[in-house]
C-alpha cells in the first residue's frame, strides 16, 4: 500500500501561482511513477503531468505545458507541481496518483489515463478567479 497526501491548494487570482505537494508513505519502488490529475464534478479525471521517481522521464498535458512544472524530491518522498500563470480553466480538485508499472529497467513510460494509477490521495482544491 502507498498512502498519498496532497496539499497546497487554495484560491488565487488569474495569473498567480501555487505549488502543490504530494507526500508519499509506504513502499516506493524505483520503477514507480507519479502523476497529477485534476477533476471537476460530473467530468472525467484529467491528466496534468507525470514523472518517474528514479529516471528522467516527464510528461505534460498540452493545456499546462510551459506553465506547470512537475518535480520529485526522493529524500522527502514528495512530488511537487509548480503552477504558474494560473487561469480560471485550471480550477479543479487536484489529485496525485502512483503508477506501479511505469518502468522496466531504466526505460519508463508515463501514462496519461487514470486507470494506470493504483493509489490516489484525497485531493486538494485549486480555485482561480478572474
Amino acid at each position: 500500500q502507498v498512502q498519498l497526501v496532497e496539499s497546497g491548494g487554495g484560491l488565487v487570482q488569474a495569473g498567480g501561482s501555487l505549488r502543490l505537494s504530494c507526500v508519499a508513505s509506504g513502499r516506493i519502488w524505483t520503477n514507480d511513477a507519479m502523476g497529477w490529475f485534476r477533476q471537476n464534478a460530473g467530468k472525467e479525471r484529467e491528466f496534468v503531468a507525470g514523472i518517474a521517481w528514479q529516471y528522467p522521464y516527464t510528461l505534460y498535458s498540452d493545456s499546462v505545458k510551459g506553465r506547470f512544472t512537475i518535480s520529485v524530491d526522493n529524500h522527502r518522498r514528495t512530488v511537487y507541481l509548480q503552477m504558474n500563470n494560473l487561469q480560471p480553466e485550471d480550477t479543479a480538485a487536484y489529485y496525485c496518483g502512483t503508477d506501479r508499472e511505469a518502468c522496466s529497467g531504466s526505460i519508463c513510460k508515463i501514462e496519461n489515463t487514470p486507470e494506470h494509477y493504483r493509489y490516489w490521495g484525497q485531493g486538494t482544491q485549486v480555485t482561480v478567479s478572474s
